[in-house]
């Protein structure tokens, strides 16, 4: 796996684990969003959606980087 891939792939993870996650306690703000979100999102203000993407998108960019080394590690020649 190229070096900068596993760099940014390590940030990403901690990204994910802090501030996607944050606050922890009663349960991961990102959880209660998206449920809010499949329960119709009825009563979200721009603020709500605003803290969706904000805690969703270390998500989204690690989702990125984990294929990015899954194509490298595949198209890798043996």
């Amino acid at each position: 796996m190229n070096p900068n891939t596993r760099k940014q792939l390590f940030t990403w993870t901690i990204a994910s684990l802090t501030l996607g996650l944050a606050p922890f306690v009663p349960e991961p703000h990102i959880v209660g969003k998206i449920r809010w979100v499949a329960g119709g999102a009825i009563g979200m203000t721009g603020m709500d959606w605003f803290d969706l993407v904000f805690h969703g998108f270390p998500w989204v960019f690690l989702a990125f980087f984990i294929g990015k080394a899954g194509l490298e590690m595949l198209s890798k020649p043996s």
